[in-house]
């Protein structure tokens, strides 16, 4: 995907990570400790709420179990793609990620499926999705 499906009424950026995966969830606390205005919310893939938000576009979450996905302004990124545009959003020198977005899609995302297929053997795979904080709550759908 290239990011053009459109998300019927979806207006927020949303983030679909794999709940169960360590690199995920390391990534969703990376995004939010550095992400002051709370400008992303958070699903897991395996959730109900991304099942809803993946719906209308004819898409389903067991299908997408090595996909970082965005969900921002009525649209859909994936892989590397969603990651850096995930990093431009970001305060400071994350931003400077973005011009990475050169480089050919492609490219970008074998590099991206290579780190997806391995990531439960390199990182670790937790037993269930994660539970976030009472503070954390109101980040996740």
């Amino acid at each position: 995907m290239d990011g053009t499906d459109k998300a019927a009424g979806q207006t927020g950026a949303v983030v679909l990570f794999d709940g169960v995966c360590n690199l995920c969830n390391g990534a969703v606390n990376f995004i939010i400790d550095r992400d002051p205005t709370a400008r992303f919310r958070f699903a897991a893939l395996q959730s109900a709420q991304a099942a809803t938000l993946l719906a209308p576009l004819g898409r389903v979450p067991e299908a997408e179990p090595n996909s970082f996905i965005l969900v921002e302004g009525g649209r859909v990124y994936e892989r590397s793609t969603a990651a850096l545009r995930v990093a431009r959003k970001l305060p400071g020198a994350w931003k400077l990620f973005y011009a990475f977005v050169v480089i050919p899609t492609p490219i970008r995302d074998a590099v991206y499926k290579l780190i997806a297929r391995n990531r439960y053997r390199w990182f670790g795979k937790a037993d269930a999705c994660r539970m976030p904080t009472p503070e954390l709550r109101a980040r996740f759908l």
